[in-house]
């Protein structure tokens, strides 16, 4: 009796193959190629994996499991970005320690990743909240401070009362936190920074090295922002302060008619008229409540409040008046700007709605807009002549902006510099659940970052978690913890309260994975030599810019510190794409459960109430998370990675649906039966070999290009014209399983097995090569036309000549009846055309 395909049976007997046998265990091996393949590794929230996260973990580990088919040595480790605000914040309401939920979390994740049989060499698991861990990311910022890469300053940051810490720009969606939604302001703070600006140049010049999607490198140049300008000097004319403003467009320095300063500008105080002064205020007031990213939205109408004081404009010599304005930021250039209104957008915008003057400095030349431009009805930001601009009268616009900067240093009036939008990372938070930063405070205000045989600094243990109103992290809480007597000065000293951002720990992770055992060092010179760079980079487009922009800026250092051999982390980048389900939704914007759901006529109701529904982002909050334990439970884990693979192309969008899974069980089912049919035979057969060579073919070249779903399409293809076949050749067979082994490895080890006997898993088996000659057509359609109509079509041997086609059609009946007259001309075209032509 043939046996059935039951998913759940044969994926656990597989995984606990997998797993006694440590079958993914990897050590270094310089008899082998290696290739080191990493996920973005996960944050394990309560919630656990929805489906969409699985998307990423398939698709590396279809890249492991294929290249040890390839005899590649594969390092394909996982581990957990366990510190963090959410499970902070998850104590606070729970009164629960975040270790606790945090260990609690990564059990739940583990049990699922390994449910789904990725092939993690679990033996190096990590997870960034370990002291053993933690010791290392320390250690780290202390060659940042020894390198004078990390400093404390007084800065303006996103400050949540409610969350009591600094939050990123990407934590904060609308003037709230994304963490509870709660009310952010900006404060001036005093806050630990790392002068990431000082590899502005090379995280802009190496992007050039790496095999990352275009949009993604994009991203990461605007990021880092890099504008070739000049600084220019205006004064103030009652207080003859110096004003420097960085601009890109020196050349319209003729047309500026105003300067606009960032409201937190420390000259604001200093030259503002007194009754200005409550104004401002108020002003300041309103602009603490947004994000640098409201700030500087274009879409938004601009505001701002004038100081009542003049300056003068070192061209020519004319009194413009200052203005404060929330779109110009303290932390870009030099928190002032001018206004050109005749040729910028925003500034045009701005001189409009408060009446300032606008002055032409290009004439476009001939076109359409020439005189609205000339009148200063339109704003004009491309080339022409230079006009109204004395010197530089006649110029176009290279030319106009090197001989300004050239006339700005000759006078003392400015120079020309490179300015980029990239600011310092800010690096503080008021926390308990991070890496405290391992920095001594003595009285005299020096410092002295903690050696290694001091850490791990871990935090002290704390029942109350709340951050105190004042800003101060809880660790400050503890002055027994903070106030100590330095052991290595004698000296009395405070411990530093803030804590490190969840950044800190994702910053370097892919290189403790290398060596994740070792006590002595951070990783080993020869696991670090042989497993750098990653090879295959994995993860969500989100952390397209920061996450990728701060590894990519720490491995510099480690670089330049001679601790790693390569300049760049990560060889080649690939982001999975978006999986979305439909949500339902109350009229007042609740969410409800899709079981709870009815539709009729298209329309979906819950308790008679009609509902809005819309695909969106998989998320908890939203109720359209679908839990992997659901769907293998009903379908299996190979079906559901098959399914995930099959739905698209890899990096884009696509619409979940768990019924559509099923299509792949079965075909998973039919592979399975074809296996185990009594068609199974030793002797081969041409037909078998050409399917099965043409499928090995085509399906490792869709895997080395990331096309997991042609590759899928082309196995369906391949079954559907090998079952036909009156014999299955067993080695045809196995030759195939290997193609499927890498999306659906237990029901491939299965299938292996029965086809081989063997006790051995089929991971490291090298894929047999391809023979071309079964690659090639040895048949060829021949079309036959009489007078240009077709009359027939015949699959034959190539090569056939004219005249075997011409006594192949005296042969038709069907064919010969239209030779009715005189053939005065063929038309032979080989391997493809016969058209007789008749009178």
């Amino acid at each position: 009796m043939k046996p059935k395909y039951v998913p759940s049976v044969i994926e656990k007997k597989w995984q606990k193959f997998w797993k006694e046998k440590k079958t993914f265990k990897s050590t270094v091996d310089k008899s082998k190629p290696k290739y080191y393949v990493l996920d973005m590794f996960p944050y394990p929230s309560g919630a656990g994996l929805h489906v969409g996260h699985v998307t990423g973990y398939t698709g590396t580990d279809i890249m492991a499991r294929y290249k040890r088919q390839r005899g590649f040595n594969v390092l394909h480790p996982m581990g957990w970005d366990s510190f963090g605000l959410p499970a902070e914040q998850y104590a606070i309401r729970t009164g629960t320690h975040p270790s606790v939920t945090t260990r609690t979390n990564i059990d739940t994740y583990r049990r699922q990743l390994e449910s789904l049989g990725f092939s993690y060499d679990w033996d190096r698991e990590i997870a960034t909240s370990d002291p053993t861990y933690y010791k290392w990311t320390q250690w780290i910022f202390t060659k940042l401070f020894e390198k004078g890469l990390a400093y404390e300053a007084e800065i303006n940051v996103n400050f949540c009362p409610a969350l009591g810490t600094v939050l990123a720009n990407e934590e904060v969606e609308n003037g709230r936190s994304k963490e509870g939604g709660y009310p952010v302001e900006r404060r001036p703070l005093r806050q630990w920074v790392l002068r990431i600006t000082a590899y502005a140049d090379r995280l802009l010049a190496d992007l050039d090295l790496l095999d990352w999607p275009d949009h993604l490198k994009k991203l990461q140049s605007n990021w880092i922002g890099r504008s070739e300008g000049a600084l220019v000097t205006f004064v103030e004319q009652s207080t003859h302060e110096p004003i420097v403003v960085f601009t890109t467009r020196p050349d319209t320095l003729f047309g500026a008619s105003y300067l606009v300063f960032a409201p937190e500008h420390p000259l604001v105080d200093r030259i503002a008229t007194i009754d200005q002064k409550e104004s401002i205020e108020e002003y300041r007031v309103a602009t603490a409540e947004k994000t640098d990213l409201d700030r500087t939205d274009l879409a938004k109408e601009k505001t701002g409040v004038w100081t009542g004081s003049f300056a003068t404009n070192p061209a020519t010599g004319k009194e413009v008046p200052i203005w404060i304005s929330d779109y110009v930021l303290m932390g870009y250039g030099t928190g002032a700007v001018m206004g050109v209104p005749a040729h910028d957008e925003r500034d045009f915008e701005f001189a409009n709605i408060y009446k300032l003057p606008i002055i032409p400095v290009y004439d476009p030349g001939e076109c359409e807009e020439r005189e609205a431009v000339l009148q200063g009805r339109l704003c004009w930001g491309g080339d022409g002549k230079v006009i109204n601009s004395g010197f530089l009268n006649g110029l176009h616009l290279e030319s106009a902006k090197q001989q300004m900067i050239e006339w700005l240093e000759k006078n003392s009036k400015g120079k020309r510099t490179v300015n980029y939008k990239l600011r310092d990372w800010l690096f503080s938070r008021q926390r308990y659940w991070g890496e405290p930063v391992p920095i001594l405070h003595f009285k005299d205000g020096s410092m002295r970052a903690l050696e290694l045989d001091e850490l791990p600094l871990s935090p002290p243990e704390l029942d109350d978690y709340k951050p105190a109103a004042s800003g101060e992290s809880p660790l400050a809480k503890v002055r027994s913890w903070v106030e100590i007597t330095d052991p290595k000065t004698g000296l009395k000293a405070l411990r530093e309260t803030n804590t490190m951002p969840q950044w800190a720990g994702s910053c370097w992770y892919y290189l403790r994975f290398c060596d994740p055992k070792n006590s002595q060092e951070a990783w080993s010179k020869e696991a670090e030599k042989y497993w750098m760079p990653v090879d295959l980079y994995v993860g969500g487009v989100e952390h397209a810019v920061l996450h990728l922009l701060y590894s990519r800026f720490w491995h510099k250092v480690l670089f330049d510190c001679g601790l790693v051999h390569t300049s760049e982390p990560f060889t080649t980048l690939r982001n999975q794409g978006l999986l979305t389900s439909r949500s339902y939704r109350l009229a007042s914007g609740a969410y409800v459960d899709p079981e709870e759901v009815l539709e009729k006529e298209g329309k979906f109701f819950v308790k008679g109430e009609e509902l809005v529904s819309q695909v969106e982002k998989m998320s908890k909050s939203k109720l359209n998370g679908v839990s992997p334990d659901q769907v293998i439970e009903e379908f299996g884990a190979d079906a559901l990675r098959l399914y995930e693979m099959f739905m698209g192309p890899f990096d884009r969008e696509k619409v979940w649906s768990t019924d559509a899974v099923n299509g792949c069980k079965r075909f998973l089912g039919r592979f399975y039966d074809m296996v185990f049919s009594d068609k199974v035979v030793e002797e081969e057969n041409l037909e078998a070999l050409k399917l099965t060579h043409r499928l090995v073919d085509t399906v490792t070249k869709d895997i080395e290009q990331f096309q997991f779903n042609t590759a899928i399409a082309r196995m369906m293809e391949y079954l559907n014209a090998f079952i036909p076949l009156p014999a299955y050749p067993r080695d045809c067979l196995k030759r195939a399983v290997q193609m499927v082994y890498p999306f659906a490895p237990h029901i491939a080890e299965e299938m292996w097995h029965e086809l081989t006997k063997s006790a051995e898993s089929i991971t490291n088996v090298p894929i047999p090569p391809v023979d071309p000659r079964y690659l090639i057509d040895d048949t060829a359609m021949y079309v036959i036309q009489i007078n240009g109509k077709l009359r027939g079509r015949f699959e034959l041997p190539k090569d056939k000549s004219e005249s075997e086609l011409m006594a192949l059609v005296r042969t038709q009946p069907d064919v010969e009846k239209h030779l009715s007259g005189e053939i005065i001309k063929t038309v032979f075209v080989p391997n493809k055309l016969l058209n007789i032509v008749t009178k």
